[in-house]
């Protein structure tokens, strides 16, 4: 069959139109896209195709008594703003690696059993320890009805009995000289006679006292205590100590030039634990820090006067 030339043009016209048709209907049903950032925190995104996964502990994120762990942090850094020694950190979380932690994990940073003991034990009542509990109970009471204690005031006899009671359940709070017993240290300077504050603290600048020193001079415990951590693994302050004195008291010693102790060792207030430098500080000095429960505190107010 011949086909002309105004024949051939109407023909492929119309299978263009066809191909076009074809092309406009196929674009009109896009494929589905799978959403898979539910559930998804940064540091656990997964790889395509892999099933995001959780980071250990991110259960109690949020909690007291937890760090959720943030870019740049380390072990030791978080340890010493906790107040706690990094290797119990380690235990507590069952690290297998201390040097490897992620961003978004939550570590638990105080003791289980001081999680434990904020919790009331529960008290039967068949056992013996049933009858200190309901004592606390009429103190309370007693201490809010002053009022009504004016009416019984009359009889003589019972007044002098019930005016003893409050006086009692007053300085009852003997937990309050138990605090401070613990938190009174006997501090010492950490230098010689002779160094001079040459930086003083500031909460965001500078978490301690700068002091001046020539290279090789004595570094001293400024109290007794125990090593928790000796070496140059924190950014910033060099060959570092920390010495933890009791639960409530860390100090830190950095820039030193030499490190005279080890991990876990016991030292005794004035024993020399270190020869002054200036490792990872642009001049020779001690940085001296004193952190209650962690957070820093001016050393200036512990220290004796010089």
């Amino acid at each position: 069959m011949r086909v002309t030339r105004t024949q051939g043009w109407k023909l492929s016209v119309v299978c263009a139109a066809a191909v076009l048709a074809g092309c406009a209907t196929h674009s009109r049903t896009p494929a589905p896209v799978e959403d898979r950032s539910a559930g998804r925190t940064p540091s656990s995104a997964a790889m395509p195709g892999e099933p995001a996964r959780s980071l250990p502990g991110a259960e109690n994120a949020g909690r007291p008594g937890y760090y959720t762990v943030r870019p740049g942090d380390t072990l030791i850094r978080i340890a010493l703003d906790a107040g706690q020694n990094w290797r119990d950190i380690a235990r507590w979380n069952n690290l297998d690696n201390p040097n490897v932690i992620e961003v978004g994990q939550v570590l638990r940073v105080v003791p289980p059993v001081a999680a434990v003991a904020q919790i009331p034990r529960p008290v039967g009542p068949a056992t013996g320890t049933a009858v200190p509990v309901p004592a606390p109970a009429p103190a309370a009471s007693a201490a809010s009805a002053p009022a009504a204690a004016p009416a019984p005031a009359a009889p003589a006899a019972s007044a002098p009995a019930s005016a003893v009671v409050p006086p009692a359940s007053a300085s009852a709070p003997a937990p309050q000289p138990a605090v401070p017993a613990e938190d009174e240290i006997g501090w010492s300077w950490p230098v010689p006679t002779g160094g001079s504050v040459i930086a003083g603290f500031d909460e965001q600048r500078n978490k301690g006292l700068d002091i001046s020193g020539k290279a090789g001079e004595p570094v001293l415990a400024a109290a007794d205590g125990r090593v928790v951590y000796a070496g140059a693994g924190l950014r910033g302050y060099g060959n570092l100590i920390i010495l933890k004195h009791n639960n409530t008291y860390l100090s830190a010693y950095a820039h030193n030039q030499v490190l005279l102790v080890k991990e876990d060792q016991t030292v005794r207030k004035g024993q020399k634990i270190a020869e002054m430098g200036n490792s990872d500080a642009d001049r020779v000095k001690l940085h001296f820090e004193i952190r209650r429960q962690g957070k820093p505190v001016d050393p200036a107010r512990y220290l004796p006067a010089r």
